[in-house]
């Protein structure tokens, strides 16, 4: 007997390390993957975590892989395809109870949902990830969880604007983490202590911004996505110090990470500080050219943006279309009447917001004209109203003597053709030129300028800098209005577009007009158009 039993236990013994060995080197490779192959070589790792996922025997396995390929397509910027990923792996947690992966793939698609603009289901996830938190009985796992949904509750605080509760969540996340200090990564610490600098630069405590950034630098390594946000927050700093020399030191950092980096948020800080730099040293030829990468960087996050969303929709119907090729009649029925209601309702809102549109057009012109004709008398009291515009300084106003001279030397048919020209030239748009000016126009318009300003004066009832600057304010106001994009450039890039040499003046100029500052007028349009903007997607629950 104990000849038989003598083997046995032998085989029993080598078994349980080589099935240890297994599950090891299952983890091994998707560690590996993560950490080293994701940055070597993105298609390589890509295959790698379809491999996994092939080979995966438990539920455990599968989902670290499903989550493995969410994070390699978050690396790759690639949001919807991440997304679709780690909306798998929550449902296949769904499916049995563990809490540690249910607050691991909570707070990823919290980090994702948030990062495409989808505020209010990241912030689902972020409650549905912490209290996950509440019921892994490891110590150390519970901490590092509520920690890293503390931390991303912070982002969430953030991205809205709310300050005050980004400090109280980042703090939260710091005491969790001070409870497992050995076992947290230093860059998740970073983390916490850079978004404490970016709130305290937002509230313009600047000293304690820095502390915080500092705090950040020492613990990260270099080239990393939060060390360039760092950099660029520092750099930041200077630039409202003035420091020019230090502030250029920071920035360049800031932008050697940033050309090398996939991440679209951190192009677009960064390039919007060096922008400022540039125009705060005078040299307005690289301002543009940054100015011209910001826009850039804006406009891919929100095409990003869009193509999730619209093929989000899509590929939500495809996936309840595959998993019901078996629904009755009364199914059917029911989702054609859901869907013609989406479509009614969808139609409902777009008239809604085109009507809104058209009435706060017409609010704004009426009062462009009302203000246009005050100004007009301004002018004429006050001649250094516009005194500070970019419009060239051309001597225009004649005596009254003068101004009857002319009229009787233009006749009637002169007058109409001028008036004809410049309704063609206010279609255009030619007075955003900044090289703009009475001599410019009365040649492109093959008259004299005292003609040309004789006609200005009389019919549209300002002198030639009013006009014109009362067709640039409305031809960027126009945009605001149509063209949401426009809400989020910089003043400076406004005032650039309709020919204005420098933001103050063009800010100047915009309040005179419309009776509001630039940034204030932008924030109105916005709440009045809150509502439109709510979308609604399939989700797993």
């Amino acid at each position: 007997m104990s000849k038989h039993l003598l083997p046995l236990l032998f085989l029993l013994t080598a078994a349980i390390p080589i099935f240890s060995q297994k599950k090891n080197d299952f983890e091994h490779i998707c560690d590996r993957t993560s950490s080293i192959t994701a940055y070597k070589d993105l298609p390589k790792a890509f295959k790698t975590a379809d491999s996994l996922y092939i080979a995966a025997q438990a539920p455990s396995e599968k989902v670290k892989s499903l989550m493995l390929s969410s994070e390699l397509y978050h690396h790759a910027d690639e949001l919807k395809k991440a997304i679709c990923y780690s909306e798998n792996a929550h449902s296949l947690i769904n499916q049995f109870n563990n809490p540690e992966w249910m607050a691991d793939v909570s707070r990823l698609l919290a980090r994702q949902y948030r990062q495409v603009g989808l505020y209010e289901r990241a912030k689902k996830y972020i409650l549905k990830g912490l209290e996950a938190s509440k019921q892994i009985s490891s110590f150390e796992k519970r901490n590092e969880a509520a920690g890293l949904l503390n931390q991303e509750m912070a982002f969430y605080e953030m991205e809205l604007g709310n300050y005050y509760n980004a400090i109280q969540y980042v703090e939260f996340s710091l005491k969790y983490f001070e409870k497992i200090d050995s076992q947290i990564e230093s860059r998740t610490e970073a983390a916490s202590y850079q978004v404490l600098g970016d709130v305290y630069f937002k509230l313009n405590e600047y000293p304690v911004s820095e502390k915080y950034y500092r705090k950040a630098e020492q613990l990260l390594k270099k080239g990393s996505c939060t060390l360039g946000l760092v950099y660029n927050g520092l750099g930041g700093i200077r630039l409202k110090q003035k420091n020019w020399k230090d502030a250029e030191l920071y920035l360049k950092k800031a932008e050697k990470i940033a050309d090398t980096s996939r991440s679209l948020k951190l192009k677009k800080a960064v390039y919007s500080n060096i922008n400022d730099y540039y125009e705060g040293i005078g040299d307005n030829f690289k301002a543009s050219l940054y100015a011209v990468k910001y826009v850039r960087a804006y406009d891919s996050i929100a095409a990003r943006n869009h193509t999730f969303i619209g093929q989000s929709k899509e590929g939500s119907n495809g996936k309840n279309n595959k998993g019901s090729g078996q629904m009755n009649v009364a199914k059917n029925i029911a989702i054609i009447i859901l869907f013609v209601s989406l479509v009614s309702l969808i139609i409902f809102f777009k008239i809604k917001q085109k009507r809104q549109r058209s009435k706060l057009r017409n609010i704004i012109r009426t009062q462009s004209n009302l203000i246009s004709k005050n100004n007009y008398h301004l002018s004429s009291s006050d001649p250094a109203e516009f005194s500070n515009i970019s419009v060239e300084e051309i001597a225009e106003k004649d005596s009254e003597e003068g101004r009857k001279r002319n009229e009787s030397l233009m006749t009637s048919e002169t007058e109409s053709k001028l008036l004809e020209l410049l309704e063609e030239f206010e279609k255009g748009n030619l007075y955003n030129n900044k090289g703009m000016s009475l001599s410019f126009l009365a040649g492109e318009l093959n008259t004299n300028t005292k003609y040309l300003s004789y006609v200005i004066n009389q019919h549209k009832n300002a002198d030639f800098k009013t006009y014109v600057n009362r067709l640039r304010i409305n031809y960027i106001v126009d945009k605001l209005i149509n063209d949401e994009k426009y809400r989020q450039y910089k003043i400076s890039i406004l005032a650039d577009e309709c020919g204005f040499s420098s933001h103050s003046k063009f800010a100047a100029i915009f309040k005179v007009v419309t009776d509001y500052s630039p940034s204030a007028y932008i924030k109105y349009l916005e709440s009045e158009n809150q509502s439109d903007k709510n979308v609604h997607f399939q989700e797993n629950d």
